[in-house]
């Protein structure tokens, strides 16, 4: 909605299609941007094959694909911990080198890779999807000061607690535990926010629009923690 909003034209991704055409229609018709829906799972080769025959040559890449399940580390098998590194680390990179080179050439590139909070600060349930996501950041980090006199930018967004299905998965896992009602879970949550709130989803795509503009081409290689302050960190 951020990208549209700022008059770009889009293909979007996702695996219910339904789903998928529904959010390009509102985005079409709040907007008035061109919207191409892909339904595809964007971790198959035949998928991102599938994304690159829609637009082969993106100005901007947005890799935000969904984390694993909540799950406790002990009940993870191999083959689940090879798909959850498949989806948050090597994805998103397939996606880069498919993409970097013709950005370079040129001369504009925008890249942001939708991480988590946890990278930085654990979440137990979520040791898999924290643990690819924090491979993917140290992979590009160096990858990123190569392309930066191109004008070719990569960063990371790294959400706290946001108003959304996924925190709201984590909520009633939590208050499943704890033996709370959901809803004093999720008042505990907010608590324990500086903000004292979640944050929205709209305030999300704002920042992810900036990073992905002509305003923001110094920024690079940077891992930008939006979560109302609930990581205590003075660097």
């Amino acid at each position: 909605m951020a990208l549209a909003a700022a008059g770009v034209e889009l293909v979007i991704n996702g695996r219910d299609e339904k789903v998928l055409n529904a959010t390009a229609e509102e985005i079409r018709d709040l907007h008035k941007v061109g919207v191409t829906a892909v339904a595809t799972d964007v971790s198959s080769p035949d998928g991102q094959r599938a994304l690159l025959a829609a637009c082969p040559d993106p100005d901007i890449l947005v890799n935000n694909n969904g984390g694993p399940p909540l799950r406790d580390f002990r009940e993870l098998s191999r083959e689940q911990i090879l798909e959850g590194v498949t989806q948050n680390m090597v994805t998103p990179i397939e996606l880069i080198k498919a993409v970097i080179d013709p950005m370079r050439e040129r001369g504009f590139g925008r890249i942001v890779n939708i991480t988590s909070l946890s990278v930085y600060q654990p979440i137990p349930g979520l040791d898999l999807s924290s643990g690819a996501r924090a491979g993917l950041t140290a992979f590009l980090a160096g990858v990123a000061r190569t392309v930066a006199d191109k004008n070719v930018t990569i960063n990371q967004i790294l959400p706290g607690k946001f108003d959304t299905d996924r925190i709201r998965s984590t909520i009633t896992f939590a208050a499943g535990k704890s033996g709370l009602s959901e809803e004093e879970q999720a008042q505990k949550v907010a608590n324990e926010i500086p903000a004292r709130r979640l944050g929205s989803p709209d305030e999300f795509g704002s920042t992810c629009a900036f990073l992905c503009s002509a305003h923001a081409g110094y920024i690079t290689g940077q891992n930008i923690v939006l979560d109302g302050g609930l990581y205590p960190s003075a660097f």
